[in-house]
């Protein structure tokens, strides 16, 4: 059984309103535990709290400091030894903060410098890092000539330049085409089975599914659901979903009828059909003209529809 290496219990972290005096309450009592050599998702859309909660872990903000609220990551408190949890972490940032007046490996080299590694010890592991994120060919190259994806997998592998047992990735695959998406998720699998810990938040529900143990939903500063990604889907959802995309509300009963039990989504226009039976589904779906609808399997998505009545992507 793999040991707890971040603890959070009754995290909060409040800010003052600068518009009124009435505070506002960015994380809310949020607890969970992260295993060692796993991969942990925060799930919400903007707001939500990920950010915040993932700053408060790698001692970029501190925590308010309450009665039974307590943060430990590899057994260290953030509000009394940040200097070694930093050590311990890389961090990629939601922004791509290269200097553009460098080179790829001139990037790295500067940034080596900040965890003491020997000029040495420092090539060997830029060559290393540059061969996993393949972009050793890339090495001489300006920033400024590099694509989004490439740009993204450097900021990675310089989180990674002081082999840090903790990496953290805040939303690191937005507004990056499919492709590269995946290659960047291929690469945080591989990490993973290097024993690194990774924490990341996303607002892709299919980024979370796929490279993710175990997930908390977020909203409003609060934890809505926390488990697998497949277990939160089983639990919570119906395998199947109909979207409509022509029939309205009113229409709905000329295609249901009596063919079985289907849940009707309150919360869209046209209205989306849920049911554990897909033959139920394919037998409404039938009665419909192709355009009209698109059956498939339920998601994180419709998960989080479900329990907000807001799409994940709603406050993007």
């Amino acid at each position: 059984m793999r040991m707890n290496v971040i603890s959070v219990k009754k995290a909060v972290k409040t800010y003052r309103n600068e518009n009124s005096a009435a505070s506002i309450r960015a994380v809310d009592n949020v607890s969970f535990d992260v295993e060692e050599a796993s991969c942990f998702g925060f799930l919400g859309p903007n707001g939500a709290g990920k950010s915040t909660m993932m700053k408060m872990i790698y001692c970029r903000i501190e925590r308010d400091l309450l009665l039974n609220s307590d943060i430990s990551i590899f057994g260290l408190d953030p509000a009394k030894t940040p200097l070694k949890i930093k050590y311990l972490s890389g961090v990629v940032p939601q922004e791509d903060n290269l200097d553009e007046e460098l080179s790829v490996v001139q990037n790295l080299q500067i940034y080596s410098k900040f965890f003491g590694l020997t000029k040495k010890d420092a090539s060997g592991r830029i060559d290393e890092l540059l061969d996993f994120m393949e972009l050793t060919e890339k090495k001489k190259s300006p920033i400024r000539n590099l694509s989004g994806g490439m740009r993204r997998r450097l900021v990675i592998a310089r989180a990674l330049i002081h082999n840090p047992r903790l990496l953290i990735l805040d939303e690191p695959t937005t507004g990056l085409d499919p492709q590269v998406r995946h290659t960047i998720w291929q690469k945080l699998r591989d990490l993973k089975e290097k024993g690194i810990t990774i924490l990341l938040s996303t607002h892709y529900m299919d980024e979370a599914f796929q490279i993710c143990d175990n997930i908390i939903i977020m909203d409003k500063g609060k934890k809505i659901l926390e488990g697998t990604p497949k277990n939160l889907l089983k639990d919570n959802m119906e395998k199947y979903v109909l979207e409509l995309i022509k029939v309205k509300r009113n229409e709905l009963h000329q295609f249901i009828g009596d063919t079985g039990k289907v849940r009707v989504d309150d919360l869209r226009e046209p209205p989306n059909l849920f049911s554990d039976n897909f033959d139920t589904l394919r037998i409404i779906a039938d009665k419909l003209e192709d355009g009209e609808y698109y059956l498939r399997r339920s998601n994180l998505e419709d998960l989080f529809m479900k329990l907000t009545g807001r799409s994940l992507n709603e406050l993007q």
